[in-house]
């Protein structure tokens, strides 16, 4: 009897199984929107100015860049600054000729050759608001786990900011970063000390609306976990601090929460979230994204401490030990960790995973020229 039910269940799962299909909601995928990604900014260099096509469900991770549009940035004294496509989609600015200036105002017109959204493509004009600095970056040491001895076992980084505006004007501030550190492979290799660089994926954004000073203060900018090596030797955090209108906060703010429901700013979204670009000659059309312009001030941390508990990506790094000098497939398939000539017979340690042996494949071997400035 046990074994006829156990026969019955087995049959109801693999009918189950069987029974999944992939899923894709009926869209109308035959039609497309026009999508502006768009930040002209006070500080030198190039703007750009991404424009693409939306895509349907069951292509969230493909990209529809809008080739041969003709991109301009239109300013309140009558100056036309035209923009360049460097790749597919991507339009940039000329930096010897435009630099964005605080209190005048920008318009990006977009005119789009594609046959589904041929058409002139206008933002509102918006004006380049004023930013205060930033105040100050510091961290906090996070204990994740303690030892029986109440010692910390593991710990993570908390990073905070504070702002303020002492005119009170920037009411809605908005934050992102990049961070970089320092990787140091523990063997004598070639490529031993490497930078890695990465930029933020979430939405930071802030409001003082509601409070009587215009000032921010222990705002949660950033966690480090122990979860990666970012912390083992060197650390940077360098922050961004933009200038918003009402309109903007609210944009980023409609983003941001739908991007947490779905796991990541660059995960595909759910709804349609319209900013302030609009098609000329018919205002009904629903263009997504945003034209954003903003002051912009920055500020750097350099974080080198000790922090307990971070992950080891090095310990199993040794996987084989060679007693010749004669290796198949060195440096291709296997790579030299270092030699001990002194061992009998002489050994070479080897490993089979290429990072153990050479940072490059995680960063670049070249130090930022910044990256000593703290201690001038």
């Amino acid at each position: 009897m046990r074994k006829l039910r156990y026969f019955i269940l087995s049959i109801l799962l693999i009918s189950a199984g069987g029974c999944i299909t992939k899923f894709i909601p009926e869209t109308s995928s035959d039609s497309s929107n026009l999508v502006v990604e768009g930040l002209i900014t006070d500080q030198p260099g190039t703007c750009t100015v991404k424009l693409s096509k939306t895509v349907p469900l069951d292509e969230r991770y493909s990209i529809r860049p809008l080739r041969g549009c003709s991109v301009s940035i239109l300013d309140d004294e009558g100056n036309v600054f035209r923009l360049e496509e460097i790749q597919p989609g991507t339009y940039i600015t000329d930096s010897a000729e435009f630099l964005g200036v605080v209190g005048r105002r920008y318009q990006l017109n977009a005119v789009v050759y594609d046959q589904e959204l041929s058409g002139t493509y206008e933002s509102v004009p918006v004006e380049m608001k004023a930013v205060p600095p930033i105040d100050s970056l510091y961290f906090d040491k996070v204990t994740l786990k303690l030892r029986p001895d109440n010692l910390p076992l593991a710990q993570g980084c908390q990073i905070w900011l504070d702002t303020h505006d002492p005119e009170e004007k920037c009411k809605f501030y908005r934050w992102t970063f990049t961070e970089t550190w320092e990787i140091l492979i523990p063997y004598p290799v070639e490529n031993y000390r490497c930078w890695a660089t990465e930029n933020s994926g979430t939405i930071k954004i802030k409001t003082t609306t509601s409070i009587a000073e215009d000032r921010v203060s222990s705002f949660p900018l950033h966690f480090v976990s122990n979860e990666t090596d970012r912390l083992d030797n060197r650390y940077s955090l360098h922050v961004s601090q933009y200038s918003l209108s009402e309109d903007e906060f609210d944009y980023w703010s409609r983003l941001k929460s739908i991007s947490e429901e779905t796991g990541s700013l660059y995960d595909i979204t759910p709804a349609t979230i319209t900013g302030n670009m609009y098609k000329a000659d018919d205002p009904y059309v629903q263009v997504l994204g945003f034209f954003s312009v903003s002051s912009v001030k920055t500020k750097r941390i350099f974080i080198e401490e000790d922090f307990a508990g971070i992950v080891n990506l090095y310990a199993k790094c040794i996987t084989d030990t060679a007693y010749t000098d004669s290796i198949p497939g060195l440096n291709s398939i296997v790579w030299l960790l270092f030699r001990n000539d002194y061992a009998i017979p002489p050994q070479k340690y080897l490993t089979s995973i290429k990072r153990c042996a050479d940072c490059t494949t995680r960063g670049t071997n070249v130090e930022p020229v910044w990256w000593r400035e703290d201690e001038d």
